[in-house]
C-alpha cells in the first residue's frame, strides 16, 4: 500500500478530498430519495406488510451477497471509477424500484441498488483512505460526516417533492440525473493512477515474521495475528453498526411503548443518536490525530456503554434520550477507524480487508434486527437493547488492536 504523506497538502490532494466528500454525499442522498416513498408504493402495489418487509430487505440482501466482489472491482477500475461507477447503478436500481409495476420487480431492482450500494461504500472509503494517506493525518471520519448530511439532504428533498405532488418516477428521476452528474463531475478531481504499487509494501508487512506455510519471494503473508486483528476489526464496526440500528429501529418504539413517552417526543431518541453522531463525527478526526484511533475508540466504547446502561438501569424519556445520544457519540469513529485499519492490514490484496469488514458489517445490519426483537418479544425491550452497552464494552476490549499513533499536522488546511 503506497503511503504518501504530505504535510501541506496540494491542490490536487485538496481538490480530490472535495471529489470524495462530494461521493459520500451523492451515496448518501440518493438512497434516502427513496425512503420517504415507501409508503406511496407500497399503496400503489397493494401488498400487505408482509410482503413489503420482505421485499424492502431485498437492498440489504444485495448488499450483502454482492458485498465481496468490491474488492475485486476496485482493483480492476480503481476505487474513484468503481466509486462513480457503482453510483450510476444505484441510481438507475432506484429509479427502477419506484416505477416497478410489481412487488418481484421492486425486490429486484432493490437487490441490484443494494449491491452496487455495497460498491460504492468499499471504493469510496477506499479512495478516501488515499486520500488521508496523502494528507498524513485524519480526514476519514469527515467524509462519513458529510453521508449524513446527503442523507438528511436526499430526505428533504424526498418530502419536498411529495408535498409539491411531483410523481414518483420524476422525482427519482431528477435525484438520480443530479447526483449521478455530481458524482461524474467528482471524478474528474479524484486521485489519478493507480490505487496501490504492487512492488512497494508497508512497513508493517515488511516487519511482519514469516510464518510456517508462507510462499516469501515478497508475497505478503496472512498471518495469524493479521487474521485475529481483522476479526477483532470486523466486531468493532458491527458494535458500531448494532448501535446505529438499534436507534433507526427501536428507539422510537421504546420511548412510546415500555416509556410511555408522546409519538413527538419517541422521535427524539433516533433524532438525539444520530444528531450526536454527526457531531462525534465532525470532531473525530482532531480527537484521532491528538488523541489516536485506539484511545479514541475505547473512549467511545465506554461512552455508548455506560450513557446507555445507565439510560436503561433507571428509565426515563429525558435519561434514554441521554442515553441514545451518548451511544451515538461513543460509536461516531468506529466504521471508520475499522475500516481504516483493514485497509493497512499487510497480507491482503489491496481492497480485500475494507471488503470484508463492509461486508460483514452489512450482515450485523440485516442479523440485528430480528435478534433484538427475539429478545424483546420473549423479555420486553429494555433486556433487548441492552445489546448497545454490550456493544460499547465489546469496543473497549477490542480497541487494542486499532492504531495508537498521534499526528500533530505541521500547520495548514486541514
Amino acid at each position: 500500500m503506497t503511503i504518501d504523506v504530505l504535510r501541506r497538502p496540494g491542490l490536487a490532494e485538496r481538490q480530490a478530498r472535495a471529489a470524495v466528500a462530494v461521493l459520500f454525499f451523492t451515496n448518501g442522498a440518493l438512497f434516502a430519495n427513496l425512503l420517504p416513498r415507501y409508503p406511496q408504493i407500497k399503496a400503489d402495489l397493494g401488498i400487505g406488510n408482509a410482503a413489503y418487509g420482505l421485499a424492502v430487505a431485498a437492498f440489504p440482501a444485495g448488499a450483502v451477497v454482492a458485498g465481496l466482489g468490491a474488492g475485486v472491482l476496485v482493483r480492476r477500475l480503481g476505487s474513484a471509477r468503481a466509486a462513480v461507477a457503482s453510483t450510476l447503478l444505484t441510481a438507475a436500481g432506484i429509479l427502477v424500484a419506484g416505477l416497478a409495476p410489481s412487488v418481484v420487480l421492486f425486490a429486484m431492482a432493490l437487490f441490484l441498488a443494494g449491491a452496487m450500494d455495497a460498491f460504492t461504500d468499499v471504493a469510496q472509503n477506499a479512495h478516501g483512505l488515499r486520500v488521508q494517506r496523502r494528507y498524513g493525518r485524519s480526514i476519514i471520519n469527515s467524509f462519513h460526516a458529510i453521508w449524513s448530511i446527503g442523507a438528511v439532504t436526499g430526505g428533504a428533498m424526498a418530502a419536498g417533492a411529495i408535498a409539491l405532488g411531483l410523481p414518483l418516477g420524476v422525482h427519482l428521476l431528477i435525484s438520480g440525473v443530479v447526483f449521478g452528474a455530481t458524482a461524474c463531475v467528482a471524478l474528474r478531481f479524484c486521485l489519478p493512477g493507480p490505487d496501490t504499487e504492487p512492488a512497494e509494501e508497508t512497513a508493517e508487512a515488511r516487519e511482519e515474521p514469516q510464518e510456517k506455510g508462507s510462499t516469501g519471494g515478497g508475497r505478503s503473508v496472512l498471518t495469524s495475528r493479521t487474521r485475529y486483528v481483522l476479526a477483532a476489526l470486523v466486531l468493532i464496526a458491527t458494535a458500531g453498526t448494532l448501535v446505529e440500528d438499534a436507534g433507526n429501529s427501536w428507539a422510537a418504539l421504546y420511548l412510546s411503548d415500555s416509556l410511555n413517552a408522546s409519538a413527538a417526543l419517541a422521535a427524539s431518541g433516533f433524532i438525539a443518536l444520530v444528531g450526536a453522531q454527526f457531531v462525534g463525527r465532525i470532531l473525530g478526526d482532531r480527537f484521532v490525530d491528538r488523541f489516536g484511533q485506539r484511545a479514541v475508540a475505547r473512549a467511545g466504547g465506554f461512552i455508548a456503554a455506560a450513557g446507555m446502561g445507565l439510560a436503561l438501569a433507571v428509565p426515563t424519556v429525558p435519561g434514554t434520550i441521554l442515553g441514545f445520544a451518548a451511544a451515538g457519540f461513543g460509536v461516531a469513529t468506529l466504521v471508520p477507524a475499522a475500516m481504516h485499519e483493514a485497509d493497512e492490514l499487510p497480507g491482503l490484496k489491496p481492497g480485500s480487508g475494507l471488503t470484508i469488514v463492509s461486508w460483514l458489517m452489512r450482515l450485523g445490519f440485516l442479523l440485528s434486527p430480528p435478534i433484538v426483537g427475539l429478545v424483546a418479544d420473549e423479555a420486553g425491550l429494555r433486556l433487548g437493547l441492552l445489546v448497545v452497552p454490550l456493544a460499547g464494552a465489546l469496543v473497549v476490549v477490542l480497541a487494542g488492536v486499532l492504531g495508537s499513533q498521534k499526528r500533530q499536522p505541521a500547520g495548514g488546511e486541514r
